[in-house]
């Protein structure tokens, strides 16, 4: 199906106003993207921050008169910030999705590979996972962090939590890698299902919880790959669910957080110096001997 879009340029006190505007009219679809390369890294809880400079695209059935949609948004908005009116080729829009995810390796022996993709390494460590509405297809430097570590890793008979698991894609690891026992944990229920779905089309167990029956049982490792502010909330949570001399793996911390949330397990952590991809960081630390 052939399609024209309405490309906007405006600023955020505005966006919404404008798309509410082009949905009245009958956009198929309309979003917002980043305009001046703004990054929003982490927004307060119950919120949903757009970009100072922010670009509004609305998307039409090729069939629209734009001279139509035009006069309709003049009657529901005042102030129309000037735009473009552009046709969009017409493409097999799955087919070309599809074509641009590619396995991707991390470390030596671990990949991640879409399922319609052969594995280039068939030997290798091959978790066949497709992008889905969960975090984590491997792509994210910070998702990249923790696969790197886990390569290196012995998780031979291990007991692993990965907390924050989204897709799955760091308990799976885990299990591929030798663990004995994993669990997935997360607050979207969701993703745990989209955990269960990738655990068993890997060929491994593992556990799906959401945070409230998680069982107590400490582990060997766990791994978060969550967000600051939370990772800061549930250091006392680690503790408990940790070991003596067990392994911590954080990550979703952007470098300049880092400190901080180091500072947030010493108490209970032997913290190492931060391992940083691009803006993005992850911490490493041991439980205390009890």
């Amino acid at each position: 199906m052939a399609w024209i879009q309405f490309i906007c340029n405006t600023t955020s006190d505005k966006a919404d106003a404008l798309s509410d505007a082009f949905s009245e009219c009958g956009a198929a679809a309309v979003t917002f993207e980043d305009d001046a390369d703004q990054p929003i890294y982490e927004p307060d809880l119950g919120t949903t921050p757009l970009w100072t400079a922010t670009r509004v695209v609305a998307l039409f059935d090729a069939e629209t008169n734009p001279d139509d949609v035009g006069n309709m948004l003049s009657t529901l908005v005042s102030d129309i910030p000037p735009y473009r009116v552009e046709a969009v080729e017409d493409k097999d829009w799955e087919r070309e999705w599809m074509d641009n995810f590619h396995p991707i390796q991390f470390g030596e022996r671990l990949w991640i590979c879409p399922s319609w993709h052969p594995p280039p390494a068939p030997d290798a460590v091959n978790i066949m996972l497709d992008p889905g509405l969960a975090f984590g297809t491997g792509t994210h430097p910070t998702t990249a962090l923790c696969l790197n570590w886990l390569d290196q890793a012995d998780l031979k008979g291990k007991y692993v939590i990965d907390y924050g698991c989204g897709s799955g894609i760091l308990a799976i690891a885990a299990a591929l890698l030798g663990a004995e026992r994993v669990i997935g944990v997360d607050t979207d229920p969701q993703a745990l299902e989209a955990t269960r779905a990738n655990a068993e089309r890997n060929g491994v167990e593992i556990e799906a919880y959401l945070p409230g029956d998680c069982p107590d049982e400490p582990c060997d490792l766990l791994l978060a790959n969550i967000l600051a502010g939370p990772l800061q909330t549930l250091a006392p949570r680690f503790a408990n669910l940790t070991k003596p001399s067990a392994e911590l793996v954080l990550s979703g911390i952007l470098e300049v957080q880092a400190q901080e949330v180091s500072d947030s397990y010493a108490a209970w952590f032997d913290m190492q110096a931060p391992t940083i991809k691009e803006d993005w960081t992850r911490l490493n630390g041991t439980r205390h001997a009890r």
